[in-house]
């Protein structure tokens, strides 16, 4: 599909997730609704799949915007090959511009009578909540995190209540402008729309945590190849995020560095022998290493397995310190009681026992739930980020459906009376 100026003419029915990252670039193309047979099932299905070495990109910010560009011009025709069609609009990640996670409480008189929309309005004025925003930095999610009437906290719905005082706790969360305008310009650039941005711990949340994990209180850490993300899920939902930039691709290079080899073979020996757990054979297994600059066999050394897990377990043991500061920090590591690990990063060998170890609490590894059509390939932990993206376009398309459909018919229910209310005002 050729994309050299040409503005691309929008596709009805479709909708693309675009994981950007330091290491891989996805985009993942659906059907948002497909009938599963004569019991009236429907849910989306996978048709266009794209999956590439990322270039440009480190840490999760663009520091080539030409090779980015390249990059995710290349996935993007190959998921749009494989889906036969062309799509102009994408859903995409935000794990750039350290962002910050802050709760902020409002709360507005409502004197004695019945909750409506237009409380609800001035309480979650955007002037008020972004009034303490810092300058040189955008906002990528309000979130509501809690209501509260008179001071009475886990009020679901506030509609048709009465009181005094109506309040609530906004997750905002925000991210440098310029590291954010440079992924959009390169998105810009190869002819996309940016549909929606999606903090990238929040996307891989809402692909590997179950409904039950998201109310009682989890902590889901994706160790990608360049970042670490953190999201924090409590009574349905994010109320911390956080990016560290440290990942995978951390230890790869430890590798290379320790042992003088190169990057590809570092890889490949983190893959095939590396782990976080010593063992008492780790002495007695021996790796052959190539040496960096050398081609034939007197380049190779050989070295104990031990050497390579010493290279390892401090680098792993560092990223999971930094994740329990961060919640202390925050003031939630005692939501830690739940530990989901997902990323590419968590299916080193150990990774789990490590993170149960420094958090003292039972730790899951997770990929993202099963979507109809998503390749074995790309359907591990190394891609619930690009799942959670898909699901969540998903869900918007499925919105904006069944808004054209009842766009006279009030909608029901306390999530359907908010959900309206927000693509109303904001």
């Amino acid at each position: 599909m050729k994309r050299n100026g040409t503005p691309l003419k929008a596709k009805s029915g479709l909708v693309a997730a675009l994981d950007v990252g330091s290491t891989k670039i996805c985009c993942l193309i659906a059907k948002p609704k497909v009938d599963r047979g004569p019991y009236g099932d429907s849910g989306p299905k996978v048709v266009g799949i794209g999956n590439l070495k990322s270039q440009g990109i480190k840490n999760g910010t663009v520091v080539d915007l030409e090779a980015a560009e390249q990059a995710i011009r290349a996935a993007v025709e190959r998921a749009e090959q494989m889906a036969g069609d062309n799509i102009d609009k994408v859903v995409v990640n935000i794990s750039t511009g350290k962002p910050v996670s802050k709760l902020i409480a409002c709360e507005v008189s409502i004197g004695g009578h019945s909750i409506s929309g237009n409380d609800l309005k001035r309480l979650l004025d955007p002037a008020a909540l972004l009034r303490d925003t810092p300058e040189g930095r955008d906002v990528i999610h309000r979130i509501p995190v809690g209501f509260t009437v008179d001071g009475t906290r886990g009020v679901r719905d506030p509609i048709g209540m009465f009181g005094q005082t109506l309040g609530v706790n906004v997750n905002v969360v925000t991210a440098a402008s310029g590291p954010v305008r440079n992924l959009r310009a390169v998105i810009g650039r190869c002819h996309l729309n940016v549909g929606a941005e999606m903090l990238s711990p929040l996307a891989s949340g809402l692909a590997c945590l179950v409904e039950d994990e998201k109310r009682m209180g989890s902590v889901c850490i994706d160790i990608g190849g360049g970042t670490t993300g953190i999201s924090v899920f409590f009574d349905g939902e994010m109320v911390f995020a956080d990016v560290l930039s440290v990942g995978g691709a951390h230890v790869t290079s430890d590798i290379a560095r320790g042992l003088s080899t190169p990057f590809t073979h570092a890889e490949r020996m983190k893959t095939l022998y590396g782990t976080c757990l010593p063992s008492s054979s780790d002495d007695g297994e021996i790796i052959q290493v190539p040496l960096v600059g050398e081609d034939d066999e007197t380049g190779i050394v050989q070295v104990p397995r031990s050497m390579l897990v010493g290279i390892i377990r401090p680098r792993i043991e560092e990223i999971f310190d930094l994740v329990r500061g961060s919640l202390e920090a925050a003031g939630f590591l005692r939501l830690a009681g739940r530990i989901v690990l997902t990323g590419g990063g968590s299916q080193l060998t150990g990774s789990g026992e490590m993170a149960s170890k420094i958090f003292g609490n039972h730790v899951r590894i997770a990929g993202p739930r099963p979507i109809d059509g998503l390749a074995e390939a790309v359907a591990g932990p190394a891609f619930s980020t690009a799942a959670g993206l898909l699901l969540h376009a998903v869900a918007g398309a499925e919105e904006a459906l069944e808004g054209t459909i009842a766009a006279s018919r009030p909608p029901e229910g306390w999530i359907g009376r908010l959900g309206h209310w927000f693509r109303e005002n904001f």
